[in-house]
């Protein structure tokens, strides 16, 4: 697949639970081999982007990106957990990326980062640390696709679901419209995804609960039933 030949994926259409498998729970010595083994139970992949400076923590960059975009074809859910997304947005969009979910913590001007991201023709999504107040959302919220609640601290994987989550998730799904997502990451598993889903999250990333286990086809069908059967 040629640079020329990657066209923008959408996000799933709001209205369906989505689950986007996170890549930084994988064995990355055998990184493509899972992706494969998943990709054809859901549409999401979700790629965390750590600097080592905004989190404590490194992890890949576009090159990666570029070399799996060649080999699966899932939306690239692209969370930068970076300091300044401004400056390397532009590179995981070339390499592949289909969503660009920044920190509003990261910038001083969210509008502006927004439009520059509209201006490549990525979906958008802005995310939020578990101590940063939802009400913060409310100036730019209208303006993006997605919403990504911090579940746990950023940066590490296989940490466990923050309780005060539930409360932070139902005040955000009030601000948003039918058609925006709202996405957790941090802690979601078969326990956990139902009180999340119940208070209005629709798209489910979970690492350590799919590529942290011994079949994570399985493990992530678990998910899903379990999400789809929340009253």
């Amino acid at each position: 697949m040629s640079d020329q030949a990657i066209a923008k994926k959408k996000l799933p259409p709001a209205g369906t639970i989505e689950l986007a498998p996170s890549i930084l729970s994988a064995d990355f010595a055998r990184l493509a081999d899972h992706i494969d083994q998943i990709a054809d139970a859901v549409k999401m992949l979700h790629l965390d982007i750590m600097d080592g400076h905004f989190v404590p923590n490194l992890t890949i960059g576009p090159v990666v990106v570029k070399s799996l975009r060649q080999r699966c074809d899932l939306f690239f859910d692209t969370h930068l957990m970076i300091s300044d997304p401004a400056k390397y947005a532009p590179f995981f969009v070339q390499a592949g990326s289909d969503g660009i979910t920044f920190h509003l913590e990261t910038v001083d001007d969210p509008r502006t980062m927004i439009k520059q991201l509209r201006e490549m023709g990525v979906a958008v999504g802005i995310s939020i640390k578990p101590k940063t107040p939802v009400e913060t959302l409310e100036p730019i919220i209208a303006d993006v696709d997605m919403i990504l609640l911090m579940t746990v601290e950023p940066g590490f994987g296989g940490q466990s679901f923050l309780p005060e989550s539930p409360d932070r998730c139902r005040k955000i799904r009030k601000m948003l419209r039918d058609d925006q997502r709202l996405e957790v990451d941090g802690g979601i598993d078969a326990t956990t995804c139902g009180e999340i889903v119940a208070a209005g999250a629709n798209t489910l990333v979970a690492g350590n609960a799919v590529f942290g286990q011994a079949d994570p086809v399985a493990a992530l069908n678990t998910i899903i039933q379990a999400a789809a059967n929340t009253p």
